[in-house]
């Protein structure tokens, strides 16, 4: 197991940051998923390329927290490809509303995840600071996109999709942290 020097975790404390990176490994599936589903409907080269680059940022969060989660002695969750694929159909549907509403949706998207991030990094034990300084990088690039986002256009959501995506989230990350 690679823990840093003096900071040993309990059985109890690794299993709980195994859990919420295991988590955090789905939420990152899903927000490549979502940039390529938006990235295949738009019509606007500039901003593909964009949502491409947003998912392959995605892919390194995915394999940080892979990584973590395998050094914790735990598995990532069993239903990748579930998470995969609706997320990006959804993100394919969003990209079909138009490119302010997709580039909006991006922004409620990770205005959602660095809320979430945030949370787990109240939860994550304080002394697993491996999984903390994981959690705070990918915090600050989503912050990042969601940044951009707003300055390339998007739109703001309407509450009930606002809530629609919380509800979604909070299904997926029910799960997520047991299977």
């Amino acid at each position: 197991m690679a823990e840093e020097a003096g900071t040993r975790l309990s059985t109890a404390e690794r299993a709980e940051s195994a859990r919420l990176m295991r988590v955090n490994h789905s939420g990152e599936i899903a927000a490549q998923a979502l940039y390529r589903g938006q990235a295949f409907v738009t019509r606007d080269q500039q901003l593909r390329v964009k949502f491409h680059s947003a998912a392959n940022e995605e892919h390194s969060h995915l394999l940080w927290c892979d990584h973590r989660v395998r050094e914790l002695g735990h598995r990532a969750s069993r239903l990748g490809v579930l998470w995969y694929s609706g997320s990006f159909i959804i993100g394919a549907l969003a990209g079909l509303a138009g490119d302010r509403i997709s580039l909006g949706f991006l922004a409620e998207t990770e205005k959602q995840v660095t809320e979430h991030l945030e949370r787990h990094l109240s939860l994550l034990p304080e002394n697993d600071q491996q999984s903390h300084r994981i959690v705070r990088q990918m915090r600050d690039d989503e912050q990042t996109h969601k940044d951009a986002a707003i300055r390339e256009g998007g739109t703001e959501l309407p509450d009930t999709a606002k809530r629609a995506m919380q509800g979604a989230a909070s299904i997926m990350t029910g799960i997520s942290y047991w299977i």
